[in-house]
């Protein structure tokens, strides 16, 4: 399993943390974006946005580069696959006890399938 540093993971976790930052995200699944692209579909200004970003950078879930007055972003999926890996833990953790309830449940919907009820002539 590849570990994130404890630093990154929670930089990480606090930059997914924020609605505005996610959907940053999902808009860089689609490609390459200018700041002023990110920012468009919130009520925010570009300084807000261009907070937004450096948390995102910090992370290290996106990289922004400087071409000539223009600021484009792009995703860098690693720290996302990492944090997805991390989470898959608890992921199999909670599938395991899900299908021990499952079991329990057959279990008891077969033992009261079997068990004749009071007053019943079986």
């Amino acid at each position: 399993m590849v570990e994130l540093q404890t630093p990154q993971l929670n930089a990480v976790f606090h930059a997914l943390g924020d609605a505005t930052r996610r959907r940053m995200l999902r808009e860089l699944a689609g490609g390459e974006r200018t700041v002023g692209a990110l920012a468009e579909p919130f009520a925010i200004s570009l300084a807000a946005a261009s907070k937004h970003i450096k948390v995102l950078e910090s992370a290290g879930l996106i990289r922004r580069e400087v071409r000539g007055r223009m600021h484009l972003c792009r995703l860098e999926p690693g720290p996302l696959a990492s944090a997805h890996e991390w989470l898959g833990f608890y992921e199999r953790f909670w599938s395991g006890r899900l299908d021990v309830l499952e079991s329990l449940l057959r279990k008891e919907d077969e033992r009261q399938r079997t068990t004749p009820k009071k007053g019943d002539d079986r």
